[in-house]
């Protein structure tokens, strides 16, 4: 009987979850290196990974953040690369570190393994 709750009760989860919609948001101003950096070596693939369908990419100016979305904190830095699921923040990634650290990051924060990253200095 136990068995049987837990399967009703993991299929009752199973559909909840997979219809939750998650993007990921970029802070950007115009001039941003990092930005332009990112544009160059992610930007032109980050739609045709498993990630980019995971989380779609919106971008927004620094000045003007989106109304509908709760932020845990305010966005300072750009690039921000902000994971939203359901119009909350699940997590950031404060600037670019490069490609190599951007993917784990971003990795663990769609596996749920981490929130937020603080840039470096």
């Amino acid at each position: 009987m136990t068995r049987i709750l837990i399967i009703l009760a993991a299929l009752m989860v199973a559909p909840m979850t997979a219809t939750a919609q998650t993007v990921m948001l970029m802070a950007e101003e115009p001039g941003c290196y990092w930005c332009a950096l990112w544009d160059e070596e992610i930007g032109p693939i980050y739609d045709k990974t498993a990630e980019g369908r995971q989380a779609p990419l919106q971008r927004f100016d620094i000045l003007s953040p989106p109304p509908d979305v709760v932020f845990i904190r305010d966005v300072h830095f750009t690039p921000t690369f902000i994971v939203i699921q359901d119009g909350a923040e699940v997590g950031r990634i404060e600037g670019y570190p490069g490609d190599d650290f951007f993917w784990g990051l971003l990795g663990m924060i769609l596996d749920g393994e981490t929130t937020a990253t603080k840039p470096a200095g």
